[in-house]
């Protein structure tokens, strides 16, 4: 393992070092050391602490960050900050090396739905990274990256101001949809229009009851990975109708997702990846139209990715009710919020009365960082023009689906 320091106390102030958009304040009296660490492992008590912190994202856990970088093997660049023996804040980035730039992301990349990175309250109660300590981040990365890209991050989540807030930003094209639990079903179903809502439920019940009945199927231990691997053959049909190219193709993704299966929570509650279907009886016997796999953290809740089989009972919406069962529990089990993550859909928006806006967020390293830096920030606002338009939109996926068809998985392409 290699460790790479720099201290506040040695980050000069000369005006060609400091990020152009950030206004420069006086030093901190505090003593704040950066290190980078290139393995995650000599963290992980520092790490499991930080993360006891509901509001610190489930995509930053270490089970979760552990998952994919064994199976991807790219370069790490942990990033800890500590004020004395007081660890403040962890940012978990891998190194994607793409057209010459060396982009530091979080771990896990365009696969997580929220990220926060981990900060300790009391680094929290300090507010935003002040300039300085945003220097000396940069500063210690130097020679490993030449730009820090942090995507898919809300600037206030859940009342809690992100102390990233202070880099320099751009709305990212896609935004998170939530269904929040009030005090009993009833009154979250009228959110999204409960009467629809139970007329719809009770009639995708009856019809399947109609052809021998249903059940709600949580996997065990003995069922996750089975389950798992009928998503992706799921997906992959549905990728192929739609004409898309298949978002979990790569030997890799399956992996991770697979070693996430069974790392459980000490709690008990908490999950990384948890397996959930809707099971048919009677004359479809065994057959599973609707999968999801959940992320439990704390009162919060990941639809993390779906898949629907339409091959029988596509007109019982399968996919519609299983969300309604495990919304139905979850509600009993003392969830607040039901998240079904980034990207809009339809059925999102007919089951959320909230969106998060996410931004993604830039630290330029080096100057070819800099340019980096500043061709990302167009190509998310081509992005966000591009999805504005649905027909030009869709013409570009199906010109993606037949690209993807003749080539070989790209490492760190970019797949929004």
């Amino acid at each position: 393992m290699q460790t790479q320091t720099r201290d506040i106390a040695s980050i000069t102030a000369a005006a060609g070092e400091q990020i152009a958009s950030i206004e420069m304040e006086p030093a901190p009296t505090v003593h704040l050391q950066v290190d980078i660490l290139d393995s995650i492992a000599p963290l992980e008590a520092e790490w499991r602490a930080l993360e006891q912190d509901d509001l610190n994202s489930l995509h930053q856990s270490y089970d979760w960050c552990a998952a994919w970088a064994e199976n991807f093997k790219r370069p790490l660049a942990i990033v800890r900050g500590s004020i004395g023996n007081h660890v403040a804040f962890i940012l978990p980035l891998e190194i994607i090396r793409s057209h010459g730039i060396r982009r530091a992301e979080f771990i896990g990349g365009h696969h997580n739905n929220i990220n926060t990175g981990l900060f300790s309250a009391l680094f929290l109660a300090d507010g935003p990274l002040t300039s300085v300590q945003v220097n000396a981040i940069s500063a210690a990365l130097r020679g490993k990256a030449d730009v820090v890209i942090l995507r898919n991050i809300p600037l206030e989540w859940r009342g809690r101001k992100s102390p990233l807030a202070s880099l320099t930003m751009i709305e990212n094209q896609n935004r998170a949809f939530q269904l929040p639990f009030l005090d009993s079903f009833e009154a979250s179903l009228k959110q999204v229009n409960a009467k629809r809502r139970r007329k719809k439920f009770k009639h995708q019940s009856r019809l399947l009851d109609a052809r021998g009945g249903y059940e709600y199927l949580i996997a065990g231990p003995d069922q996750q990975d089975a389950l798992l691997d009928l998503f992706f053959r799921q997906k992959a049909t549905r990728f192929k109708d739609a004409g898309l190219p298949d978002a979990f193709k790569d030997a890799r993704i399956k992996a991770a997702l697979h070693a996430m299966l069974h790392r459980r929570h000490s709690d008990g509650i908490g999950a990384t990846l948890q397996m959930h279907a809707l099971r048919l009886k009677g004359e479809h016997e065994g057959h599973i139209p609707a999968i999801a796999a959940l992320s439990r953290k704390g009162d919060h809740v990941i639809c993390q990715f779906a898949s629907i089989d339409e091959a029988v009972v596509a007109d019982a919406s399968p996919g519609e009710l299983l969300f309604w069962l495990m919304i139905e529990r979850l509600h009993r089990e003392g969830v607040a919020l039901f998240d079904f993550g980034i990207g809009d859909q339809t059925y999102k928006r007919s089951w959320c009365p909230m969106e998060t806006v996410q931004h993604d967020l830039f630290l330029p390293v080096s100057g070819v960082g800099r340019l980096a830096a500043m061709a990302s920030r167009s190509m998310t606002r081509t992005k966000v023009a591009i999805k504005s338009n649905r027909r030009l939109y869709s013409l570009i996926q199906r010109l993606r689906a037949r690209h993807a068809a003749g080539a070989p998985a790209a490492d760190g392409g970019d797949t929004d």
